[in-house]
């Protein structure tokens, strides 16, 4: 029952303290990656692939010791693996920025909802009007449900701690790494691939959650139509299935860093409108999905223990 306990302990304290305004992890280890680019980017693939590795697999390996070492202690391996698992968690911080969007939208108070969009978003947000705002911030957390939420429960469930040390930081370096302008397109080509690879399953099983406890039968078609086309070969899937979930007509064109995109369409065309009310169901989608997958995980958990019992 050691996973169960984990995640237990986890939701608690992203819960009960959110994310930490002080000394998180990955503030550190942020600081460390942009010293490991400026060093190693030569705008070439081999040095994006070793400022990875010098990133990640150190710290992969100290989580497999630790794991190791608490294997003949599994209660208190349990809760030392519940607050690795609350860093690489972001279900508090993903709601508390999605809410923080729609309650001034609501209000009608739109340089306020530009701000906090801003804070989330990689498009440029200082034009965007009532619908663009909601937009951005409901594709925002369908798709961050996945990346901050879902991902990191499915590689601790299947690694335990050095499986969520593993998703979080590939993770993170993407989003540092990950763009295909000048200075990354090369650099940032092995941090944007293991993300894909590591997003891959659990982006899939984020959308076939999104469609089960939403309208199932408009999110299967958003998904099969839409998802892979989609810029993204695993935000696709996710933000198609989540906009059909909440009957939400998203995409369309936006502007990054000063560019325009004419971006697909996501979910039904004949959809609602985004608003503030659209945010407020796609956190609400993704909290049933949560408590969904920790039922499923609690579940399983006891099955295998119980199974394990009547075989010893």
């Amino acid at each position: 029952m050691s996973i169960a306990l984990s995640l237990l302990a986890a939701l608690l304290l992203d819960y009960w303290f959110k994310e930490p305004k002080r000394f998180h992890p990955l503030v550190g280890f942020g600081n460390m990656a942009s010293l490991l680019e400026k060093r190693f980017n030569l705008n070439d693939k081999k040095g994006g692939v070793l400022a990875w590795c010098l990133a990640v697999l150190p710290w992969v390996f100290l989580g497999f010791l630790l794991q190791y070492s608490l294997l003949d202690m599994p209660v208190l391996m349990a809760l030392v693996a519940g607050v690795v698992l609350y860093f690489g968690l972001g279900w508090q911080s993903l709601l508390s920025h999605g809410m923080a969007i729609a309650e001034p939208l609501k209000r009608g108070d739109l340089q306020a909802a530009r701000q906090a969009v801003s804070m989330i978003v990689s498009r440029d947000t200082s034009e965007l009007e009532e619908e663009a705002i909601a937009s951005a911030a409901t594709e925002s957390v369908l798709e961050n449900g996945a990346d901050a939420i879902f991902s990191a429960l499915f590689w601790f469930c299947l690694l335990g701690i050095p499986g969520v040390i593993l998703y979080r930081l590939s993770n993170t370096l993407d989003a540092m790494w990950g763009y295909k302008n000048t200075r990354y397109v090369q650099f940032g080509w092995c941090a944007a691939r293991i993300d894909d690879l590591l997003n891959f399953v659990p982006a899939r099983l984020t959308a076939a959650s999104y469609a089960l406890l939403g309208d199932t039968a408009i999110a299967i078609k958003a998904w099969r139509e839409q998802g892979r086309i989609w810029k993204s070969p695993n935000a696709g899937p996710v933000m198609a299935s989540g906009a059909g979930a909440i009957n939400v007509s998203l995409g369309g064109a936006a502007i990054y860093h000063g560019e325009l995109q004419q971006r697909p369409a996501l979910g039904p065309e004949t959809g609602d409108k985004p608003s503030a009310e659209s945010i407020k169901l796609a956190c609400e989608l993704v909290n049933r999905v949560l408590i969904f997958w920790v039922v499923l995980i609690y579940v399983v958990t006891a099955v295998l223990v119980s199974v394990q019992s009547a075989s010893l």
